[in-house]
């Protein structure tokens, strides 16, 4: 049940922060206030509410782990009280609390100036997310190595979430009709297109990040690397990022340009739905990768 708690947060949190990421940094000002940007916000709205449910659930789960208790109904009110205001634990939820209901407030409330409007969304969502790093291994370090493991945790966070919000924004956008729908066509080939600078930081980031923390969890050695070991695993979660990385390549020089030229000559059809198969392809590939993170970060590097 942790497991697929910490799924679902992971998951749900990158999409919070990084559908309106996208909407602010690749979509110009008149089409942030279009059909498609509404739909990115909906859906964000959407994953803020589930969010602050999953947060409530994960604070229930912290609670009968830290009490030893298997009855829901034997956990009293002093116990949540202590996590909250005690722990770091209780710290960083309360933080992802304060985001998730300020990114609702502004979804509701906030009519006006979309773009600022996308970047605050993004800011609290980011948060949000950035919170995650508090459950992790970065947390059980002491002194600077403590603060610097985290920083790489929250960079790491925010990456995945950059890419899982973009190939969301990208599945949306390929999902429409190719004939009826020229619109949605014509700004996923140029924000297709248009994602090499951002991605290329998003990707430099992930590996940079992520030698770090390797460095800071295993160190030098090699792990166990039976296949549910934390190596196992860790080796799974590295081929499917290698595989994200071919589909990503094959989608910026090869499918994207195909898909520009087609628009250009008014028949884009096969190219909008060869590039629809990629994206969720890749998009498989970033929920299994997040399906790993999260065993990960339940999994002892040291051999039993």
């Amino acid at each position: 049940m942790a497991a697929g708690l910490r799924l679902a947060l992971y998951f749900d949190l990158a999409l919070l922060f990084g559908l309106p990421l996208f909407c602010t940094y690749a979509l110009h000002r008149g089409e942030r206030a279009s059909r498609f940007a509404k739909r990115c916000q909906a859906l964000a709205l959407g994953c803020a509410i589930a969010g602050i449910g999953l947060s409530l659930a994960a604070l229930v789960v912290m609670a009968l782990a830290m009490t030893g208790e298997s009855d829901y109904a034997a956990l009293q009110a002093h116990v949540f009280a202590m996590i909250v205001t005690g722990t770091d634990f209780g710290l960083a939820w309360s933080v992802r609390l304060a985001a998730l209901l300020l990114f609702v407030l502004a979804c509701v409330s906030w009519r006006r100036r979309p773009g600022a409007r996308f970047t605050a969304l993004a800011g609290f969502g980011g948060i949000a997310l950035a919170t995650l790093a508090w459950g992790g291994h970065g947390a059980m370090h002491e002194g600077a190595l403590r603060y610097l493991h985290l920083s790489a945790d929250v960079a790491h966070l925010l990456a995945a979430g950059a890419w899982v919000g973009a190939l969301a924004a990208f599945v949306l956008l390929s999902l429409a009709r190719p004939v009826s729908d020229r619109a949605a066509v014509v700004l996923l080939s140029r924000t297709s297109n248009g994602f090499a600078r951002i991605g290329t930081i998003i990707v430099a980031t992930l590996l940079l990040t992520g030698a770090l923390n390797y460095w800071f969890i295993v160190g030098p050695a090699l792990p166990d690397l039976a296949p549910m070991s934390y190596g196992g695993l860790l080796v799974a979660k590295l081929a499917l990022f290698v595989a994200m990385l071919g589909l990503a390549a094959a989608n910026r020089f090869r499918l994207s340009p195909r898909l520009a030229l087609a628009v250009q000559a008014g028949e884009h059809r096969a190219a909008t739905l060869a590039l629809r198969r990629s994206l969720l392809l890749e998009a498989c590939a970033a929920a299994l990768v997040m399906a790993l993170v999260a065993m990960l970060g339940m999994l002892s590097p040291a051999p039993p």
